[in-house]
């Protein structure tokens, strides 16, 4: 399902019902509404730390729901990818970032930008009036 992990079909349950919304006559004789649940808990195929880090996160199953469309097999095939991409985010590790400084000449090009600015905007502001004249 990601880079690192694969997880069979089979440690997967699904749930089929009828899908509110528009469809008419057909909405109401199929069951379109799609459910697929993961137990997170007790998948064989999950490492520790895989585990430890989902449990943390989404307790011992997780769902995804489809009812976009009309079609059970599209559906099945949007909670499904809806499930992949849970699973990714959730497993996704955040490179800890390192706190840098600006080069010296960043430093010295901005504080030359705004002085350029502050001429400009000083350059615009009408001549200081002389009342001694």
């Amino acid at each position: 399902m990601t880079s690192t992990l694969s997880i069979p079909l089979d440690e997967l349950s699904w749930r089929f019902a009828r899908s509110g919304g528009p469809g008419g006559q057909h909405a109401n004789t199929s069951d379109t509404r799609v459910e697929v649940r993961f137990d997170i808990a007790a998948s064989p195929s999950l490492g520790p730390r895989q585990r430890a880090r989902l449990l943390e996160r989404f307790g011992p199953w997780l769902a995804a729901t489809a009812a976009d469309t009309r079609s059970q097999a599209r559906n099945r095939e949007v909670a499904l990818e809806r499930l992949r991409s849970k699973l990714a985010e959730a497993l996704r590790l955040e490179r800890p970032r390192h706190p840098t400084r600006p080069r010296p000449s960043a430093r010295e090009e901005r504080l030359g930008d705004k002085h350029r600015q502050s001429a400009r905007k000083r350059d615009r502001r009408p001549p200081a009036r002389d009342d001694d004249a």
